[in-house]
């Protein structure tokens, strides 16, 4: 399956990364935010596992989290304008034999550098979509780079400047769990010495497993082998849409908040999106064999980190402030706040709502603050805010620095190939099915 790349969106050239500041008070995730992602991410990355500071600076980070190793001196040692110029020189050395992919939550000084800009989504077509590239260098975080390694052509190497840049929301479901939690399932939801696979006299299988595009390979092959389907924030409504065709219910994994949202906004009930915490029987929180059997969406107990720091409070701000102002939040805030902003929507939605507004709105954005600060320089014509009033990037994607970028592509100049992703044979056929399901699955 083969999709022609989209016409790049890139950034005004020469826009900086926002600055960090701390607020007083008790250093929560919900009112501070660590200023050292201001200093170089190889000094975190010395400490092992984990996400860093930032958004997920409270989450616990798996034992088994890929770590990076020390980058070269050499680039650590470089301003940004020799490291502006390396890169560039690199790239143009290359030629189409590389594609560089850039998420909107990166920094600027790597989107400055991206050939296509875009959501997850939109990266995963991209990464079909340049056939004579040998090389892919995803500048977003783990989960992306894996994916796009499952979509690409195998003798195309994805590489992923900093090993560290990974998903403290994609950890939060993991083989072990899902497979307990389908066990599970089975006991109380299919026919006796059936599987959760075998439709019923209706033509429905009792529950067909959809995970967001946040989580590890080998999630998305889980989802593969059981009839599944990948979804992102662009798409979610259209692949629930086509699921209840196959199946009376969905296991929504690992983002609660997005299965939720994105289930309410059909029309499905509260009462029937059961919440299931890993490890505990009938996943906890009051689950019964009769809750699980009524239910229509079983939800995940997982969040984006960035995304819950978004409030109710803060949208009232906004509003007694600037009495006129356009509310857009992602669709993986908590339900409250969904339900008092104007619109939710995907990364590229929040875009596109913005750039195709009359001149003089205002907006107040409810994203990462990186990709709301850049929209902000982009669209002077606006007055565009971030709803958080600290200032808190995403803890992975600040990971991606130009040191790495210029590391990585001057490796790939001199003929080495450093930080490849590579999922294995077996895994990536199953995730693969999952996936094309998923780009079948065109957003509205």
């Amino acid at each position: 399956m083969t999709t022609s790349l989209p016409t790049p969106t890139l950034p005004a050239p020469g826009l900086r990364a926002p600055g960090i500041r701390r607020t007083g008070g008790a250093a929560s995730s919900a009112s501070s935010c660590s200023p050292e992602l201001t200093t170089a991410p190889w000094t975190i990355d010395r400490r092992g596992p984990g996400y860093g500071p930032g958004a997920s600076q409270e989450d616990r980070a798996p034992a088994s989290a890929p770590v990076q190793g020390p980058v070269p001196e050499e680039y650590r040692n470089l301003d940004e304008d020799q490291l502006h110029a390396r890169i560039t020189a690199a790239k143009e050395a290359l030629g189409e034999r590389v594609m560089v992919l850039g998420h909107f939550y990166q920094r600027d000084e790597i989107v400055t550098h991206a050939d296509f800009l875009g959501d997850s989504f939109q990266l995963a077509r991209a990464a079909l979509g340049r056939e004579e590239a040998e090389y892919i260098v995803f500048c977003g975080v783990h989960f992306m780079a894996e994916t796009a390694d499952v979509l690409s052509r195998d003798d195309q190497a994805v590489i992923l400047p900093n090993l560290a840049a990974g998903c403290s929301m994609a950890d939060m479901a993991d083989v072990a769990g899902v497979e307990d939690c389908w066990a599970q399932l089975t006991r109380v939801l299919a026919e006796e010495g059936g599987s959760l696979d075998t439709p019923d006299e209706t033509g429905k299988v009792p529950v067909m497993p959809i995970t967001y595009m946040n989580c590890s390979a080998a999630l998305k092959a889980f989802v593969g082998r059981h009839g599944g389907i990948v979804c992102t924030s662009s798409n979610a409504a259209v692949v629930l849409e086509r699921a209840f065709e196959k199946a009376h219910r969905v296991l929504f994994f690992p983002d609660q908040h997005l299965g939720r949202n994105t289930a309410r906004a059909m029309g499905i009930g509260l009462e029937r999106m059961p919440l299931w915490s890993p490890g505990k029987p009938l996943g906890g929180n009051g689950n019964t064999v009769a809750s699980l059997e009524d239910s229509a969406v079983i939800l995940w107990h997982g969040f984006c980190s960035v995304h819950k720091r978004f409030t109710v409070d803060q949208i009232s701000a906004a509003r007694a402030e600037h009495p006129d102002v356009r509310v857009i939040v992602h669709p993986e805030c908590p339900m409250e706040v969904v339900d008092a902003a104007d619109e939710s929507g995907s990364t590229d939605h929040i875009r596109r709502a913005i750039e195709s507004a009359p001149a003089g709105s205002t907006f107040a954005i409810g994203t990462e603050i990186t990709m709301v600060s850049r929209l902000a320089a982009e669209h002077p014509e606006h007055t565009i805010f971030c709803l958080d009033p600290v200032v808190c990037p995403c803890s992975t994607m600040y990971r991606i620095h130009p040191a790495y970028l210029a590391w990585v592509l001057e490796s790939l100049v001199a003929g080495e190939v450093v930080n490849r992703i590579t999922v294995p044979e077996a895994e990536a056929a199953d995730a693969r099915l999952a996936l094309d399901r998923m780009l079948e699955a065109v957003p509205r």
